[in-house]
């Protein structure tokens, strides 16, 4: 089978609360992700949450990143779906835990769009 996508689901804890409260910091760091992974971004949008969090994806020609911070917790959930065979992904994974500075993480890969070959 091949896969047309691969998702990584990535935990982050023990991250910068600076960081992850700041839209401008959780902005350029899944940006920095993107060119990290060769992606084409589209665009990009982020929301900053009262009192505190912060929610945004990055729209690439070969899918999306998104993320979503809960800065009181130290915590944050990403998604790195990348479709094609140029993009790499698991830079972009090195990318936003080094961004955060992630104590501990967890990453979950999913094959997507499974066809035969």
């Amino acid at each position: 089978m091949k896969a047309l996508g691969q998702h990584l689901i990535l935990e982050l804890y023990g991250c910068s609360a600076a960081a992850l409260s700041s839209v401008s910091k959780v902005q350029d760091a899944m940006l920095k992700a993107a060119t990290a992974a060769d992606a084409t971004i589209i665009d990009s949008i982020f929301h900053h949450f009262k009192p505190y969090g912060v929610s945004g994806v990055v729209v690439i020609a070969e899918s999306h990143f998104a993320i979503h911070t809960w800065p009181e917790h130290r915590y944050a959930s990403v998604d790195l779906f990348t479709c094609g065979d140029k993009t790499r992904p698991w830079r972009a994974f090195t990318a936003v835990k080094k961004s955060f500075k992630a104590t501990h993480f967890s990453v979950m890969k999913v094959e997507r769009g499974l066809l035969p070959k």
